[in-house]
């Protein structure tokens, strides 16, 4: 619990002011494309199920602790779900397993259904 205490401590308004555990999408894809990203899909199986990226690894929050070895450490690793709440969730597991580039995606699955026009598509390929 003490490591958890240590962390709640640095979650201060210059860490939430800065911004800095956050990346855009159009951000996260730049550093995808020089490889050095790794999305992750919070979200469950069944809403996997309904909507998949194929350019993210699915792991369920709930799966997290019995698949953390399938998290590379050597990229930035790009957290969604739904809603921010289980991506900010396994943001502070993350961190107190010691991964050290973890970023909360700050679009939205409407926004980064977006981006899949052939314009954003046929640039990014």
């Amino acid at each position: 619990m003490k490591a958890f205490d240590d962390l709640l401590r640095n979650f201060d308004l210059n860490f939430f002011g800065n911004g800095k555990h956050k990346i855009t999408f159009e951000k996260a894809m730049e550093l995808r494309k020089e490889d050095q990203a790794f999305f992750l899909d919070l979200r469950s199986k069944e809403e996997n199920n309904f909507i998949k990226f194929e350019f993210t690894k699915n792991i369920p929050t709930n799966e997290i602790p019995d698949r953390i070895q399938e998290i590379p450490r050597d990229k930035t690793i790009v957290l969604f779900c739904s809603s921010s709440t289980r991506a900010t969730i396994v943001y502070a597991y993350l961190q107190l397993a010691g991964y050290d580039n973890v970023k909360i995606l700050t679009n939205t699955l409407s926004e980064i259904a977006g981006y899949f026009k052939p314009g954003y598509v046929l640039k990014n390929s």
